[in-house]
Formats: C-alpha cells, structure tokens, sequence
C-alpha cells in the first residue's frame, strides 16, 4: 500500500497501523495539539480539518485520510506566524481555562468561518448551541466562548504596577490557542513503553492464582506486574499535607479487590495494542466474597467487612466499615424544639458526580541525571494538583530519597479536585523501577468512570426549628458519606461537609452525627466544594421550608439567621482557632439577591400554561483547608533585565500563573510581559501543598507577593549602594530603578551583582503557611419556568453574588464563578455515575453521563462584593470551589416555588419532574 497524506502543508508517506485512528497517527508525527477527551466522538477536542472540514480525528481512520489534506490547530496560523482571526479572537476574549477544548472549538468555528456567505453557510455560526454540538467545555461555562466567537475583547494591558484589579490574559494563552502549549503527554520520549491496567469484574473477592504466562508470550509483552511485585507497604492515594488526614488502605497492587474496575495485574509493553492483548491473556482466579453496595446497611453488624485492618491504619471501626465519624452536640437539642415555633425535617440524597476534567489521569515515568550529575534519578511527569505531595508518597513507597525522585507537572487539562490524587504515578514507578526503562499509562475515559474517582454521594437528614420570627432555635443534620472502597479523602470531606455549612447560621443548638462509611463501589474523593455542595443543597432547601412554613420571606429569615461580622463561627465539630471573618460580604449578595428578584421581568415571556419561580441560596467557605497549606515561592532578575518566578502551584486553568504575575508586577513596578512564571516542579522550590482547596492564590500568591515585595526591597537597596544615593530616593520603574535621576537599567543592575558575586542579593524567598484564613461568601438566585405537560426547565435568568475580597483578575474570576455555576448546574440537572446492584459503573462514557453542553448552559449574571480582606494578598479572598456550593439549592428552591414540590434527591430530571407534577395533580401533595 502506498499512502501519502498532507499535514498542516507538510508531506508524510508512513502508512497508518491497521484500525488506526487520525487522532494518534497525528500524535506520533508530534501534532500535539491534537487531544483525547473521550476516544469516542462525544467531546471534540481532536476536531482538525480534512480537506476544510471538521471532524472528531478520534473517530476517522487515518487510512481514510489517504491522499487528503489535514489541518491541526498549529496549522491555522499563517506560514509567517499571524494567528488566525478564530485564534485572535479566542486569545482576546480569554475564551478557555485549562485549554484542553480550545483546539476543537477553534477548529470547528475557523471552519465555520470559511463557510461564511458561501453556498455551504447554514447560519451555524448565529446559532451556537447547534453549531457546538459536537464539542464539550468543563472550565468555562461556555461565556468566554461565545463572547470569542462573537469577537469580544477582554484581555487588557495594564500598565507598570498597574496590573493587580485588571484583566491581562493568561500567560500561556498564546501557546493554548496555537496548540503549542504542553500537557501531560504532549513530550516525545525515546524508547517509551505503555502500561494497560488488567481490572476486577467482581465488587469483592480474594485473588487466589494468577498465572501471566500466556501474556508474556504476547510480542512486545516485557513484563506483568501483580501483587506479588507491589511493595507491601499501605497508604492512602488521597494528596494531603499531612497523610495522616487519610486511612492507610491502599496498595500498589493488591490481593483483594473491593469493587468492579480495581486495577489487578499491570502489563509493559512496546505499544498499547501489545499491552492490552497481554491485559486479555491474563488468567485470573478469584474467590468471590460478600459484598455491600448501600453504606447505611455497610454499618450494621454482619456486614461484610471491606478493611479488616487495625488501629494503625487510621480507620475509625473497620469492623462497621466506618471509615471516619464525627459526633457532636451545642446547646440542648430538645429544649431548641420545643422553644420552636415550627419544626421542618426532611432526608436529601446526593449522586455521585464525575469531576470528567478533558484530560485524563495519566503519568510517564523516565530517567535522567541528577541535578548534581552524580547518577540516576526516575522523573515522573503527571496530571497532578499535587507535585510535591505525590513525590513525598513515592519516596516513603519505595524507601527513595527525595533526591531521586523529580515530579513535575505540564499543563493540567482540568482537575476539579479529582487529581488530588496518586492513581497512576505509583504504579508506573513501580514498572520503571523494574525495567529501567520509560513507562506511561494514561487513562482511557472509560476507566476514568471506573478506576479514578467521584464526589462523595451524600444521605443528609436536616432538622430545624425556628421561633415564629424566624429565630432558628435548633439545628441539628445527619450525614451518611459512601466513600466506596477506599477512604482517600472520605474523612476530610466527611468533617469539611458539616463545619462552614453548619457555621453559616446561627443557632443556640446545635447536633451533629456523621459517618463516612465504606461499601464496594467505585472510589469517591476529592470534589469542587468538598462536601459543602451536598449539605447545603439540604440546608437551604429546609430554609426555605421554614420560611414557608412561618409565612416569611426567604430572604429576610436568611438576614436573621446568617453569621455576621465578629460574630464567633460555632460547629459541633469545634471552633477552628485560625479561621476568622476578616471581611464580610454576605450583606452585599443578599442585597444582590434581592434586587434581581424585585427588578426581574424574564417571566412575563414565558409561554401559556408553563409555571415560574425564583430561588436563592446562600453559602461560606474557608479560603483555605485547615491544618496549614504551604507555599514557597522565589523571585529573581534576570540578566536580560526580566524577573523569573518560581512557585510549586500547578496550572489547570484555575488562573493562579496569572494573578502570580499579577502580584508580582504590582510589587516591582513592572509589566506582566516582563515575569516569567516557572511552576510545578519539585525542582522549582523547596515545597507546595497543592492546587487543591482554593489555595492558588490566598497562600501561593501570598507566598509570591512576600518574595516579589522582599525583592523589591533588596533591589532599591542594591541600587543605593551600588550608586552612593540614599535608598528612599531609589525607585523602581517598569525596566529600571531610578536613582535621583540617575537611571540604572535592571539589565546593568544584573550585571553588576554578577561582577560582584552578589546575585542572590538580587533575588528572593517568600513563604505562606496558609494560616490564619478567612471565609468567603457566595449567593446564587434563579427564575425558572416549567412546562407542567413535558417538564421541561428552562433557566429564565441566572444571577450570582461572589465575595472575592479585592478581585485580582475580574476576567478570571468571572470565569470561575461562571464555570461553577455551570459544573453545579450538570451536577443538579443531569449528571450522575450510576451503579447496578454489584457496584459497577454503568455511565462510564459521555454519551452514557450526560455533561452540560454549550445548549445547556444559561449566562451567569456574576457581581463581585466590594470587600477587602485583612488576610488574603492585597485583600483577595479564593473563589475558585465556592460558586458551585449554592446552585444546587437555589435551583431546587426556584422549582419549589414554581411547582409546590419540593425535590429531595439530585439530579433533579426532567422526567422525574414531569413524575412529580402528574403524582401531585392526581392527587399526591407535597407541603
């Protein structure tokens, strides 16, 4: 067969392996701009052009390619570098956040370009929702896209020490848009090696015999890893600063599987193709044991045991499966009832929900030498929140020390939480180790639903009592928490879920009981929220019950009840000795609320017969997890007069690079142009936590603005002694310091700390240990209307209140809030990973866990409070988990109001709507 195909106008003549997809004969030629979100034509993120049209390149065999023209993102842009006007305008108007989507949705809207008054035109570009159909966002809440599209410009180019409170775009904005930017995978490694993951098909069984030789007899097969070559060692695949946070119930590989899809046997191979024909030969024998799928009958006596395991593992009864609990009491619970006026009680149940962030987990360990030159080091690059804590967890795996082992982190294709976790970094260490040779395993979507992890899925019963003006007088909320079949994360979350929730109101009683308990299903971890989502999804709604109950206002028993400024944050769980309200924007968004639902017209347009309604929520949150958050940061000038950063923070879209420069040209009194960021990599700086529990900017920033304004301080006094003119007439300009109208470019001031020997007097360390914290506030208010006959919801109008403090980057942060909103409308309306009666996920594609698409998504009004915080950085509070807290409830509310139903259960379908309405006019009632 000869085969010739044209690539972005370059010629290739290498014939496609049989079956092969365009996607990855893309890849291997190094056109990595090209991406795998789902391998299935569901996302859109390997959208390229043959022949001038777009198609999904994962679903298109390359064969068919033959003869044909091929056009990836990094060909769209001129032979002499011009962008295209689709990558201008999506660069402009910031219309991305991780970036992972940003090649199929330039691709698909630069061909619709081309389409424009030509015979082929079917107006697409003036009706989006059908026009991206075919492509997905996780980040963005599609905004920013619509506004790139439509040619809108929000990017600015603030000017020296100017930067803080504006809007410059996203340094890396021009790779992302261009395709150049490097994830995970985007690196060529010689002599690589692929790992394919053999997985359970039982929920709970004892591994009794493996026999590996059929796979080794697979050409290409090198090797099959099995629990008999995993270290005995136990740990916890949750990333916390202190590992203790977590049960210690986890192995590499392990002799017991405890739901469907836990990895059994891992095989080495030369390509993918060999590894998983070797994962197919495996002969695996098991002894099936008991299983429990329901947490709440996981804890009564006779219950199969998932861990039985001693105190030493951190597990709280392992003989209950009861992985974490808490219990606490405020007050007398009784006499709180019977002060009350009226008493509300209703049970709510949450889903499960897949954090379905672009790119999956996935690692590449190789080898290379020490920064000393002195031997071997194994390097692992990962799709991680969490450098520095994952090579922490491998040094203690494998007895390495830390000299030995490099983590660094490209761009993360979004995270949400769920790569606060090692899911693959352990194990392809392991084989590397072994074999001395360059390993990857990356994560098919499918096995994201399977082997990664899922938000918690909450049981929460709220009990109220008020007095007849509203005064709460009880309050008491029980939690069942399934963590699944490990406890990474499931006692964070557990005691997260119940202490700002809890706090937010005031109440002289207060009780709570809470478990988080383990049963043989898919894993649950790290979410955006962190537990907070699904008890206030049952707190505000049984607000809302008492105030309908008492015949007042939603809004105003809110006004009575909430914390105020100074006022003591009270939890049964205790007082948290570092956690303060050291600004208080709740007022402001309750005002925001207020003033949307009296000066709101978007109902008056509905059609005949459809009910409307509105609905708020309220929500806080800590800008900050507890127990310390560590960040060092180091700035330096550079010899051609710039200045590097250096920080351990990865960058997943979350917009920390950004405000990081922010912070720093604010401090130097220079432009953003002029810093250069380095980032996730532990050979960057001493440490960082993570990217995880909204610390990017409120301790890493902060860690970054101490070492820019320490910097900025030792240059002024550089320049003094260097010139012989007093320091407080020395003054930093844009590219200079100005010393009394002697001009000293920053370029000669390097130069003359090298002569000198002196450059670490021109360069600087900031550290932040995440303590004390402070709190934000968020409040989210609809208007829907539904259709009684199909129950069918439309969101007639959508607004949100967000007490950032001092906004760093108003662009960004409206990003955030948007994209929150978007995540928590998927998680209210729709999304769900459901599990049949063995625990096995049965959505494990797309197609199958329906994500909020460009169609689904309303424009989120968002105002930001005027605050300033005596804690963050310049008085910025984090915004980044906390707009997803709110929607739920505000969303059930508004429905509520328009139906007379109140809905217990997310996701909240339209089909179950349409149930509930039909169950009520045939004579159910509700309240």
């Amino acid at each position: 067969m000869s085969y010739e195909i044209e690539i972005n106008e370059q010629r290739f003549e290498d014939e496609p392996r049989p079956g092969q997809c365009l996607r990855t004969y893309l890849r291997e030629r190094g056109w990595f701009g090209v991406k795998k979100g789902c391998d299935q034509g569901d996302c859109g993120a390997c959208t390229v052009h043959v022949d001038g049209q777009p198609v999904h390149s994962c679903l298109y065999p390359a064969v068919r390619a033959e003869g044909r023209s091929v056009t990836t993102v990094e060909g769209l842009a001129s032979p002499c570098g011009d962008l295209h006007p689709a990558q201008k305008q999506f660069l402009e108007a910031q219309g991305f956040q991780c970036g992972f989507c940003t090649a199929g949705f330039l691709m698909t809207t630069s061909a619709l370009q081309a389409e424009r008054g030509t015979v082929h035109d079917d107006g697409k570009l003036d009706d989006l929702p059908r026009a991206f159909k075919g492509n997905i966002c996780r980040c963005t809440g599609y905004r920013a896209i619509e506004d790139a599209v439509r040619g809108v410009r929000h990017i600015e180019e603030p000017g020296a020490g100017r930067a803080v409170g504006r809007s410059p775009g996203a340094p890396a904005g021009p790779q992302v848009v261009t395709g150049t930017a490097r994830y995970t995978f985007d690196v060529e490694i010689p002599g690589l090696l692929h790992m394919k993951l053999l997985r359970s098909p039982h929920p709970h069984a004892r591994v009794v015999g493996i026999d590996t030789r059929e796979a080794l007899r697979v050409p290409g097969v090198h090797a099959v890893f099995t629990h008999h070559d995993a270290p005995d060692h136990l740990y916890s695949s949750a990333r916390h600063e202190h590992p203790t946070e977590d049960p210690m119930d986890t192995r590499v590989l392990d002799d017991v599987v405890r739901f469907v899809g836990q990895r059994v046997a891992a095989v080495v191979a030369d390509s993918e193709q060999a590894a998983e024909e070797g994962c197919r030969r495996v002969v695996v024998s098991y002894e099936e044991l008991p299983y429990v799928i329901d947490p709440e009958e996981a804890m009564l006596p006779g219950a199969p045991v998932l861990h039985p395991k001693g105190p030493e593992s951190g597990i709280f009864r392992a003989e209950n499966n009861v992985c974490g609990e808490v219990h606490g009491t405020i007050g007398d619970m009784e006499r709180g009832y019977a002060e009350a006026d009226v008493v509300h009680e209703e049970t709510f149940r949450t889903q499960r929900v897949q954090h379905a962030s672009l790119e999956t987990h996935g690692s590449v360990a190789y080898f290379e030498p020490k920064e000393d030159g002195e031997g071997e080091r194994i390097t692992v690059r990962t799709s991680s929140q969490a450098p520095f804590l994952t090579r922490r967890a491998l040094c203690a795996l494998y007895g390495l020390d830390e000299d030995e082992v490099r983590v660094v982190t490209g761009r993360v294709g979004g995270g949400f939480g769920g790569k606060q976790e090692m899911l693959t970094e352990d194990i392809v260490v392991l084989a590397a180790l072994r074999l001395r040779r360059p390993v990857k395993l990356e994560f098919t979507r499918t096995e994201q639903f399977h082997g990664a992890t899922t938000r918690h899925p909450f049981k929460i019963t709220v009990k109220a009592g008020a007095k007849e003006d509203g005064t709460l007088t009880a309050l008491r909320i029980r939690i069942v928490s399934n963590t699944g079949a490990y406890g990474n994360h499931g006692p964070a979350v557990m005691f997260h879920s119940v202490g700002e929730s809890f706090a937010v109101y005031k109440a002289p009683n207060k009780q709570v009981e809470a478990y988080s308990v383990y049963t043989n299903t898919v894993p649950a971890g790290a979410f955006r929220g962190y537990g907070l989502g699904q008890v206030l999804f049952a707190l505000e709604s049984v607000m809302d019950e008492l105030a309908l109950r008492l015949g007042m206002d939603p809004l105003a028993l809110r006004e009575k009840n909430v914390i105020g400024p100074g006022d003591p944050m009270v939890t049964p769980i205790g007082h948290e000795e570092d956690l303060f309200i050291a600004s208080y924007g709740m007022k402001q968004a309750l005002d925001v609320v207020r003033r949307a639902e009296a000066e709101d017209r978007s109902h008056e347009d509905v059609p005949e017969g459809w009910l409307t309604g509105t609905g708020s929520a309220v929500a806080m949150i800590a800008t900050g997890p507890p127990g310390g958050h560590f960040a060092d940061a180091r700035v330096s000038l550079l010899s051609d007069g710039t200045y590097d950063v250096a920080v351990g923070t990865a960058e997943f879209g979350n917009g920390t690079t950004t405000v990081h420069q922010q912070l720093t040209a604010g401090a130097l009194n220079t432009t953003v142009d002029r810093i250069t960021v380095r980032q996730s990599d532990t050979d960057v700086v001493r440490h960082d936590t993570g990217a995880f529990g909204s610390a990017g900017t409120v301790v890493a920033g902060k860690a970054v603005m101490l070492a820019a304004g320490s910097l900025a301080e030792r240059l002024r006094t550089f320049a003094a002694r260097h010139t012989g003119v007093a320091r407080h007439l020395c003054g930093l300009e844009a590219e200079a310091v100005d010393c009394a109208g002697r001009v000293l470019t920053l370029k000669e001031l390097y130069e003359a700390a090298h002569a000198r020997g002196a450059l670490e007097e021109i360069a600087a360390d900031g550290h932040w240990g995440g303590s004390p914290r402070s709190v934000a506030f968020n409040a989210q208010w609809f208007r829907l209307a539904v259709d009684p006959d199909t129950g069918e919801m439309r969101i007639l109008r959508s607004v949100h209140a967000a007490d950032a403090g001092k906004v760093m980057n108003p662009m960004q942060c409206r990003g955030q809030v948007e994209g929150g909103v978007a995540q928590a409308l998927g998680a209210t309306l729709f999304e769900t990973v459901r599990v049949d009666e063995r625990g096995e996920v049965t959505t494990a594609a797309f197609r199958r866990y329906r994500l909020p698409q460009y169609a689904d998504v309303p424009r989120t009004e968002v105002h930001f409070m005027e605050t300033s915080d005596a804690i963050g950085p310049l008085g910025a509070k984090s915004m980044s988990e906390s707009p997803f807290n709110p929607v739920a409830p505000a969303f059930a509310n508004a429905l509520r109001d328009a139906t007379g139903i109140r809905f217990t259960e997310l996701p909240v379908t339209r089909d179950v709507v349409w149930r509930e309405i039909n169950r009520k006019l045939q004579g159910g009632t509700d309240d």
